[in-house]
């Protein structure tokens, strides 16, 4: 299968949301930021910017201990996740439709870190908030999906209601962007088999595509061999290269639950 823009549901077919961005705890408004943040910033996008220093992310040891909060902009930035260790908790969320069939995100071009690289349907941060650490069950990170589905994806929550998301696994990664940003995240794994209204949100999504498996590997190969520009996010690969195709059975035979392991922390590069 060939994934040419004809392909896929580009950037001009998106409909623009009306709504607000989904963080409601602001802080500092843009205007009032330090100079030094707003001289840092200010090559970001004003969305991506007020999240950069608005949201708060969880630090954890590498055992998924809850040791304190950062800024995403901190948690972000290679230099402070080298020199101080900062690793934070994270979640990738795979979303299949009744085809049992994956929606996959492009990244728009305006994300801080890894723009424009196709990863799983919808990767982000729980906040350092009530109601995102909730740790029994994962239902803090379940309550962060949630929300960033209707960020991201346009996605209602009544569409993925939290007690159809199925915590597989946690992995631990390390990943530079661009040099100067990067991730250091102990990402769990959800997996989340429903059909879903989309109404992808351009400031986060440049396209959208459900794949099959075959469609997967096509796209994984056209991505070895660089063609078309195509590129994957690290953390999506390593799932895919460690995971994703044997979860992908249970998909298809319903047995989901069967490959949880939420106990082991697999630390991956």
């Amino acid at each position: 299968m060939s994934f040419s823009s004809s392909t896929l549901i580009t950037t001009n077919a998106i409909r623009l949301r009306n709504s607000s961005p989904s963080s409601s705890r602001s802080r500092l408004p843009i205007k009032s930021l330090p100079l030094r943040r707003q001289v840092c910033s200010s090559a970001m996008d004003a969305v991506q910017r007020r999240l950069m220093f608005e949201d708060e992310c969880i630090l954890v040891d590498e055992n998924d201990a809850v040791v304190g909060h950062d800024t995403k902009y901190n948690c972000h930035l290679m230099e402070k996740i080298d020199s101080e260790n900062l690793l934070h908790r994270a979640f990738s969320v795979f979303l299949f439709n009744s085809k049992n069939e994956l929606l996959l995100q492009q990244r728009s071009a305006s994300k801080v870190t890894f723009p424009l690289v196709w990863t799983n349907t919808c990767c982000s941060h729980p906040l350092h908030t009530e109601s995102e650490l909730v740790e029994d069950d994962a239902l803090g990170v379940k309550n962060a999906a949630q929300r960033k589905l209707l960020d991201e994806l346009g996605i209602p929550a009544d569409d993925v209601p939290l007690d159809h998301f199925l915590p597989l696994a946690r992995m631990l990664y390390k990943a530079p962007s661009d040099g100067k940003w990067g991730e250091h995240e102990l990402d769990y794994l959800l997996f989340i088999v429903r059909d879903v209204r989309l109404e992808p949100n351009p400031d986060e999504v440049a396209d959208v595509k459900y794949v099959s498996r075959e469609q997967l590997q096509e796209l994984l190969r056209k991505a070895d061999a660089g063609e078309d520009g195509l590129k994957l996010s690290p953390w999506f690969r390593l799932v895919v290269d460690n995971f994703l195709f044997g979860w992908w059975d249970h998909v298809d035979a319903g047995t989901l639950a069967q490959a949880a392991d939420m106990k082991t922390i697999h630390k991956l590069t």
